[in-house]
């Protein structure tokens, strides 16, 4: 928000709830009103979920290492730089056991 007298930014006082204006000459105050929400901004995380949508990643014959079958599910992530190749992330059919090769 902005002052409207001398055009400079409002900053919020905690203590008192309002909205001021800082700047000397100014004085200028108003009450916070509702329409201030503060949030506080989250980098956005890509999650991958691989639990209950059986059925719906490609398989590919590749043998699980710790009970031998031969088929797995993947799906594919670029992890590291751009120029890097791309992380291969699998899960065993049978034992549901999850590697990555990069």
């Amino acid at each position: 928000m902005f002052c409207p007298k001398c055009k400079a930014m409002l900053s919020l006082n905690r203590a008192t709830g309002q909205r001021e204006c800082k700047r000397p000459n100014c004085n200028y105050s108003e009450d916070k009103g509702e329409e201030i929400i503060t949030k506080r901004k989250q980098k956005d995380k890509e999650m991958v979920v691989t639990e209950g949508i059986e059925g719906t990643l490609p398989t590919t014959k590749i043998i699980c290492s710790k009970c031998k079958n031969n088929e797995a599910t993947f799906y594919l992530r670029q992890t590291r730089a751009a120029d890097e190749p791309t992380t291969r992330f699998y899960q065993c059919t049978k034992c549901k056991h999850r590697w990555r090769e990069y």
